[in-house]
Protein backbone atom coordinates (compact mmCIF):
# COMPACT_ATOMS: atom_id res chain seq x y z
CA UNK A 1 0.00 0.00 0.00
CA UNK A 2 2.64 2.44 1.06
CA UNK A 3 4.61 1.59 -2.37
CA UNK A 4 1.22 2.31 -4.15
CA UNK A 5 0.55 5.33 -2.65
CA UNK A 6 3.97 6.36 -3.59
CA UNK A 7 3.69 5.24 -7.29
CA UNK A 8 -0.27 6.92 -7.57
CA UNK A 9 0.21 10.00 -5.36
CA UNK A 10 3.78 10.49 -6.05
CA UNK A 11 4.77 10.64 -1.80
CA UNK A 12 8.27 10.87 -2.20
CA UNK A 13 8.75 9.59 1.41
CA UNK A 14 7.33 6.32 0.65
CA UNK A 15 9.55 5.03 -2.29
CA UNK A 16 12.58 4.48 0.41
CA UNK A 17 13.06 0.94 1.57
CA UNK A 18 14.37 2.35 4.63
CA UNK A 19 11.49 4.20 5.51
CA UNK A 20 8.79 1.08 4.33
CA UNK A 21 11.41 -1.38 6.34
CA UNK A 22 10.77 0.72 9.17
CA UNK A 23 6.88 1.29 8.95
CA UNK A 24 6.75 -2.70 8.62
CA UNK A 25 8.79 -2.99 11.69
CA UNK A 26 6.31 -1.31 13.53
CA UNK A 27 3.57 -2.85 12.03
CA UNK A 28 4.52 -6.30 13.03
CA UNK A 29 5.50 -5.45 16.30
CA UNK A 30 1.95 -3.76 16.84
CA UNK A 31 0.27 -6.83 14.85
CA UNK A 32 2.25 -9.79 16.87
CA UNK A 33 1.53 -7.89 20.17
CA UNK A 34 -2.21 -7.60 19.28
CA UNK A 35 -3.34 -11.14 18.23
CA UNK A 36 -0.62 -13.21 19.81
CA UNK A 37 -3.07 -12.89 23.33
CA UNK A 38 -6.12 -14.42 21.38
CA UNK A 39 -4.41 -16.78 20.04
CA UNK A 40 -3.00 -17.69 23.24
CA UNK A 41 -6.87 -17.82 24.72
CA UNK A 42 -7.90 -19.75 21.60
CA UNK A 43 -5.48 -22.57 21.64
CA UNK A 44 -5.50 -23.29 25.38
CA UNK A 45 -9.34 -23.43 24.67
CA UNK A 46 -8.40 -25.99 22.24
CA UNK A 47 -5.23 -27.44 23.84
CA UNK A 48 -2.90 -26.93 21.67
CA UNK A 49 0.10 -27.90 24.52
CA UNK A 50 3.75 -28.04 23.62
CA UNK A 51 3.93 -32.38 23.86
CA UNK A 52 7.47 -32.58 25.89
CA UNK A 53 9.34 -35.02 25.41
CA UNK A 54 10.03 -37.35 28.56
CA UNK A 55 13.55 -36.75 28.35
CA UNK A 56 13.68 -33.24 28.88
CA UNK A 57 13.72 -31.43 32.74
CA UNK A 58 10.51 -29.31 31.50
CA UNK A 59 7.55 -30.35 33.42
CA UNK A 60 6.06 -26.89 34.25
CA UNK A 61 5.73 -26.50 30.07
CA UNK A 62 3.65 -28.87 29.48
CA UNK A 63 1.08 -26.75 29.13
CA UNK A 64 2.30 -24.06 27.38
CA UNK A 65 0.66 -23.50 23.91
CA UNK A 66 2.37 -23.97 20.56
CA UNK A 67 2.28 -22.98 16.82
CA UNK A 68 2.53 -19.02 17.91
CA UNK A 69 4.46 -19.28 14.64
CA UNK A 70 1.32 -19.04 12.94
CA UNK A 71 0.24 -15.53 14.26
CA UNK A 72 3.78 -13.65 13.88
CA UNK A 73 4.41 -15.20 10.10
CA UNK A 74 0.52 -14.14 9.32
CA UNK A 75 1.53 -10.46 11.00
CA UNK A 76 4.80 -10.27 8.82
CA UNK A 77 3.65 -11.13 5.36
CA UNK A 78 0.40 -8.73 6.21
CA UNK A 79 2.59 -5.80 7.39
CA UNK A 80 4.82 -6.82 4.04
CA UNK A 81 1.54 -6.61 1.99
CA UNK A 82 0.97 -3.04 3.35
CA UNK A 83 4.79 -1.70 3.43
CA UNK A 84 6.55 -3.51 0.33
CA UNK A 85 6.60 -2.96 -3.56
CA UNK A 86 4.19 -6.31 -4.63
CA UNK A 87 5.42 -6.11 -7.87
CA UNK A 88 9.25 -7.20 -6.74
CA UNK A 89 10.37 -10.76 -7.50
CA UNK A 90 12.59 -11.22 -4.57
CA UNK A 91 9.96 -9.92 -2.34
CA UNK A 92 7.01 -12.26 -3.44
CA UNK A 93 9.59 -15.36 -3.60
CA UNK A 94 10.49 -14.22 -0.30
CA UNK A 95 7.12 -14.51 1.32
CA UNK A 96 6.63 -17.97 -0.85
CA UNK A 97 10.03 -18.81 1.12
CA UNK A 98 8.58 -17.88 4.23
CA UNK A 99 4.75 -19.20 3.94
CA UNK A 100 6.30 -22.57 2.54
CA UNK A 101 8.53 -23.73 5.32
CA UNK A 102 5.96 -22.28 7.99
CA UNK A 103 3.33 -24.52 6.34
CA UNK A 104 5.79 -27.64 6.88
CA UNK A 105 6.23 -26.64 10.56
CA UNK A 106 2.54 -26.32 10.83
CA UNK A 107 1.67 -29.78 9.49
CA UNK A 108 4.27 -31.09 11.85
CA UNK A 109 3.13 -29.20 14.87
CA UNK A 110 -0.06 -30.75 14.16
CA UNK A 111 0.41 -33.88 14.29
CA UNK A 112 2.68 -33.55 17.69
CA UNK A 113 -0.59 -32.18 18.73
CA UNK A 114 -2.78 -34.49 17.66
CA UNK A 115 -1.21 -37.54 18.57
CA UNK A 116 -0.14 -35.78 21.74
CA UNK A 117 3.26 -37.20 21.61
CA UNK A 118 6.83 -34.62 19.98
CA UNK A 119 7.38 -36.73 17.35
CA UNK A 120 5.67 -35.11 14.54
CA UNK A 121 6.24 -36.22 10.84
CA UNK A 122 8.98 -38.62 9.95
CA UNK A 123 12.14 -37.58 9.64
CA UNK A 124 11.85 -39.06 5.63
CA UNK A 125 8.50 -36.75 4.86
CA UNK A 126 9.75 -33.71 7.03
CA UNK A 127 13.14 -33.85 5.08
CA UNK A 128 11.22 -34.36 1.44
CA UNK A 129 9.01 -31.51 2.09
CA UNK A 130 12.08 -29.16 2.78
CA UNK A 131 14.20 -30.28 0.02
CA UNK A 132 11.33 -30.20 -2.37
CA UNK A 133 10.70 -26.23 -1.29
CA UNK A 134 14.24 -26.11 -1.21
CA UNK A 135 14.29 -26.68 -4.91
CA UNK A 136 11.15 -24.46 -5.51
CA UNK A 137 13.54 -21.80 -4.23
CA UNK A 138 16.64 -22.28 -5.42
CA UNK A 139 15.11 -22.38 -9.41
CA UNK A 140 13.45 -19.60 -8.55
CA UNK A 141 16.85 -17.31 -7.53
CA UNK A 142 18.62 -18.97 -10.53
CA UNK A 143 16.29 -17.99 -13.00
CA UNK A 144 15.54 -15.06 -11.28
CA UNK A 145 19.02 -13.67 -11.94
CA UNK A 146 21.10 -14.74 -8.88
CA UNK A 147 24.65 -14.80 -9.01
CA UNK A 148 25.97 -18.64 -8.95
CA UNK A 149 29.60 -16.95 -8.05
CA UNK A 150 30.33 -18.19 -4.12
CA UNK A 151 32.27 -15.43 -2.12
CA UNK A 152 33.86 -16.44 1.21
CA UNK A 153 34.00 -13.45 4.28
CA UNK A 154 36.94 -10.71 3.97
CA UNK A 155 37.38 -11.28 0.34
CA UNK A 156 36.49 -9.41 -2.16
CA UNK A 157 36.80 -11.35 -5.18
CA UNK A 158 34.29 -14.62 -5.23
CA UNK A 159 36.41 -18.35 -4.53
CA UNK A 160 34.75 -19.52 -7.61
CA UNK A 161 31.66 -20.00 -9.87
CA UNK A 162 29.27 -22.56 -8.99
CA UNK A 163 27.28 -21.97 -12.05
CA UNK A 164 29.80 -23.19 -14.56
CA UNK A 165 29.33 -26.94 -13.08
CA UNK A 166 26.65 -29.16 -14.58
CA UNK A 167 24.51 -26.83 -16.19
CA UNK A 168 21.63 -28.04 -17.33
CA UNK A 169 18.44 -26.65 -19.52
CA UNK A 170 15.08 -28.67 -18.88
CA UNK A 171 11.73 -27.13 -20.03
CA UNK A 172 13.19 -23.44 -21.11
CA UNK A 173 14.77 -23.24 -16.79
CA UNK A 174 18.43 -22.81 -16.44
CA UNK A 175 20.00 -25.69 -14.39
CA UNK A 176 23.26 -25.28 -12.22
CA UNK A 177 23.47 -28.22 -10.91
CA UNK A 178 25.92 -27.98 -8.65
CA UNK A 179 24.70 -24.25 -7.29
CA UNK A 180 21.59 -25.65 -6.51
CA UNK A 181 22.33 -28.78 -4.80
CA UNK A 182 24.16 -26.06 -2.77
CA UNK A 183 21.41 -23.92 -1.47
CA UNK A 184 19.46 -26.52 -0.90
CA UNK A 185 21.96 -27.50 1.55
CA UNK A 186 21.95 -24.36 3.29
CA UNK A 187 18.44 -24.11 3.45
CA UNK A 188 17.57 -27.75 4.76
CA UNK A 189 20.21 -27.43 7.06
CA UNK A 190 19.57 -23.64 8.61
CA UNK A 191 15.92 -24.59 8.65
CA UNK A 192 16.79 -27.78 10.76
CA UNK A 193 19.43 -25.70 12.97
CA UNK A 194 16.65 -22.84 14.12
CA UNK A 195 14.17 -25.75 15.14
CA UNK A 196 16.98 -27.85 16.82
CA UNK A 197 17.91 -24.41 19.00
CA UNK A 198 14.05 -24.06 19.94
CA UNK A 199 14.32 -25.71 23.45
CA UNK A 200 14.42 -22.59 25.72
CA UNK A 201 11.94 -19.64 26.54
CA UNK A 202 13.78 -16.94 24.09
CA UNK A 203 16.67 -18.68 22.67
CA UNK A 204 15.77 -18.83 18.93
CA UNK A 205 14.00 -15.56 19.06
CA UNK A 206 16.90 -13.46 19.94
CA UNK A 207 19.32 -15.11 17.43
CA UNK A 208 17.41 -14.86 15.12
CA UNK A 209 16.56 -11.06 15.29
CA UNK A 210 20.16 -10.56 15.71
CA UNK A 211 20.75 -12.79 12.48
CA UNK A 212 17.47 -11.10 10.78
CA UNK A 213 19.38 -7.71 11.54
CA UNK A 214 22.16 -7.83 9.77
CA UNK A 215 20.65 -10.28 6.49
CA UNK A 216 18.50 -7.07 6.15
CA UNK A 217 21.77 -5.06 6.04
CA UNK A 218 23.56 -7.19 3.52
CA UNK A 219 20.46 -7.62 1.54
CA UNK A 220 20.15 -3.52 1.15
CA UNK A 221 23.63 -3.12 0.26
CA UNK A 222 23.27 -6.10 -2.29
CA UNK A 223 20.47 -3.80 -3.97
CA UNK A 224 22.00 -0.61 -3.51
CA UNK A 225 24.23 0.41 -6.74
CA UNK A 226 26.04 3.23 -4.20
CA UNK A 227 26.97 1.26 -0.98
CA UNK A 228 27.90 -2.45 -2.75
CA UNK A 229 29.99 -0.45 -5.41
CA UNK A 230 31.77 1.53 -2.52
CA UNK A 231 32.27 -1.39 0.03
CA UNK A 232 33.19 -3.71 -3.14
CA UNK A 233 29.31 -6.18 -2.27
CA UNK A 234 28.20 -8.78 -4.65
CA UNK A 235 25.55 -6.76 -6.30
CA UNK A 236 21.80 -8.13 -7.18
CA UNK A 237 19.62 -5.69 -8.56
CA UNK A 238 16.01 -5.01 -7.08
CA UNK A 239 17.17 -7.51 -4.15
CA UNK A 240 17.16 -4.70 -1.28
CA UNK A 241 13.35 -5.00 -1.24
CA UNK A 242 13.63 -8.05 0.79
CA UNK A 243 14.59 -6.09 3.57
CA UNK A 244 11.00 -4.81 3.95
CA UNK A 245 10.19 -8.49 4.69
CA UNK A 246 13.09 -8.90 6.69
CA UNK A 247 12.45 -6.13 9.14
CA UNK A 248 8.27 -7.09 9.13
CA UNK A 249 9.62 -10.17 10.15
CA UNK A 250 12.04 -8.46 12.85
CA UNK A 251 9.35 -6.31 14.12
CA UNK A 252 6.63 -9.23 14.70
CA UNK A 253 8.94 -11.87 16.44
CA UNK A 254 9.89 -8.27 18.91
CA UNK A 255 6.10 -9.04 19.22
CA UNK A 256 6.18 -12.67 19.66
CA UNK A 257 8.87 -11.78 22.22
CA UNK A 258 6.28 -10.15 24.24
CA UNK A 259 4.96 -13.27 25.20
CA UNK A 260 7.53 -15.94 24.77
CA UNK A 261 10.50 -14.58 27.35
CA UNK A 262 10.43 -16.40 30.76
CA UNK A 263 8.36 -17.86 31.59
CA UNK A 264 7.08 -18.49 28.25
CA UNK A 265 2.99 -17.85 27.57
CA UNK A 266 3.37 -19.43 24.32
CA UNK A 267 6.19 -21.13 22.27
CA UNK A 268 6.43 -20.66 18.04
CA UNK A 269 6.78 -24.65 17.37
CA UNK A 270 8.08 -25.94 14.43
CA UNK A 271 5.71 -23.61 12.25
CA UNK A 272 7.65 -20.99 13.57
CA UNK A 273 11.00 -22.24 14.06
CA UNK A 274 11.26 -24.09 10.29
CA UNK A 275 9.96 -20.41 8.82
CA UNK A 276 12.53 -18.27 10.11
CA UNK A 277 15.50 -20.67 9.61
CA UNK A 278 14.43 -21.14 5.79
CA UNK A 279 13.94 -16.94 5.45
CA UNK A 280 17.08 -16.42 7.03
CA UNK A 281 19.01 -19.36 4.43
CA UNK A 282 17.25 -17.14 1.87
CA UNK A 283 18.45 -13.61 2.79
CA UNK A 284 21.75 -15.51 3.20
CA UNK A 285 21.72 -16.88 -0.16
CA UNK A 286 20.01 -13.23 -1.61
CA UNK A 287 22.90 -11.03 -0.22
CA UNK A 288 25.85 -14.44 -0.97
CA UNK A 289 26.40 -14.38 2.04
CA UNK A 290 25.78 -18.43 2.75
CA UNK A 291 29.43 -19.24 4.30
CA UNK A 292 29.26 -15.99 6.49
CA UNK A 293 25.93 -17.91 7.89
CA UNK A 294 28.38 -19.76 10.23
CA UNK A 295 28.95 -16.27 11.99
CA UNK A 296 25.21 -14.86 11.63
CA UNK A 297 23.69 -18.03 12.72
CA UNK A 298 26.81 -19.18 15.28
CA UNK A 299 24.07 -20.17 17.94
CA UNK A 300 22.47 -22.46 15.44
CA UNK A 301 25.63 -23.83 14.39
CA UNK A 302 26.72 -24.65 17.67
CA UNK A 303 23.74 -26.20 18.79
CA UNK A 304 23.53 -28.45 15.75
CA UNK A 305 27.15 -29.34 15.54
CA UNK A 306 26.67 -30.29 19.25
CA UNK A 307 24.06 -32.97 18.69
CA UNK A 308 26.14 -34.47 15.86
CA UNK A 309 28.90 -34.55 17.81
CA UNK A 310 26.52 -36.25 20.80
CA UNK A 311 25.01 -38.72 18.07
CA UNK A 312 28.41 -39.55 16.41
CA UNK A 313 30.54 -40.33 19.61
CA UNK A 314 27.58 -42.59 21.17
CA UNK A 315 26.97 -44.33 17.70
CA UNK A 316 30.76 -45.30 17.37
CA UNK A 317 32.21 -44.92 21.10
CA UNK A 318 29.20 -45.08 23.25
CA UNK A 319 30.09 -42.90 24.95
CA UNK A 320 28.25 -38.93 25.23
CA UNK A 321 30.68 -35.65 25.11
CA UNK A 322 27.78 -34.07 26.81
CA UNK A 323 25.40 -34.70 29.61
CA UNK A 324 22.42 -34.32 26.98
CA UNK A 325 22.01 -31.91 23.28
CA UNK A 326 21.28 -30.26 22.15
CA UNK A 327 23.80 -28.29 24.29
CA UNK A 328 21.65 -26.03 26.42
CA UNK A 329 19.95 -29.22 27.77
CA UNK A 330 23.61 -29.66 28.86
CA UNK A 331 24.19 -26.76 30.76
CA UNK A 332 20.71 -27.43 32.05
CA UNK A 333 21.86 -31.04 33.44
CA UNK A 334 24.68 -28.89 35.21
CA UNK A 335 22.65 -26.94 36.99
CA UNK A 336 22.53 -23.72 35.09
CA UNK A 337 19.94 -21.56 35.37
CA UNK A 338 17.46 -21.30 32.58
CA UNK A 339 17.77 -17.64 32.16
CA UNK A 340 21.26 -17.72 32.50
CA UNK A 341 21.64 -20.11 29.87
CA UNK A 342 19.23 -17.78 27.86
CA UNK A 343 21.37 -14.78 28.10
CA UNK A 344 24.77 -15.62 27.84
CA UNK A 345 23.66 -17.36 24.32
CA UNK A 346 21.91 -13.82 23.54
CA UNK A 347 25.52 -12.63 24.14
CA UNK A 348 27.28 -15.17 21.79
CA UNK A 349 24.84 -14.47 19.39
CA UNK A 350 25.09 -10.64 19.45
CA UNK A 351 28.97 -10.75 19.46
CA UNK A 352 29.23 -13.26 16.32
CA UNK A 353 26.75 -11.09 14.57
CA UNK A 354 28.78 -7.95 15.15
CA UNK A 355 32.18 -9.71 13.43
CA UNK A 356 29.85 -10.72 11.25
CA UNK A 357 28.89 -7.17 10.05
CA UNK A 358 32.74 -6.45 10.23
CA UNK A 359 33.71 -8.05 6.89
CA UNK A 360 31.52 -5.78 5.06
CA UNK A 361 34.52 -3.30 5.78
CA UNK A 362 37.32 -5.94 6.66
CA UNK A 363 37.70 -7.40 2.11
Amino acid sequence: MLYWLYTTLHINLFQYITFRAGVGFFLGFILSVVFMPYFIRWARSKRANQPISHFIPHENKKNTPTMGGIVFISCTILASLLCADLSNPFLLLGIVGLLGFGLIGIRDDYIKISHHSNAGMSAKIKMLFLIKLSLLLSIGLVNLGKSTELFVPFLKDPVFDMGLWLNFNIAGFHLPLLCILFWILVFVSTANAVNITDGLDGLVTVPSIFALISLCVFVYISGHIGLSSYLYYPRLSQSGEVMVLGCSLIGALFGFLWYNCHPAEVFMGDSGSLAIGGFIAYMAILSSSEILLFMIGFVFVFETLSVMLQVGSYKYRQKRIFLMAPIHHHFEKKGWAENKIIVRFWVIALLANLIALLSLKVR
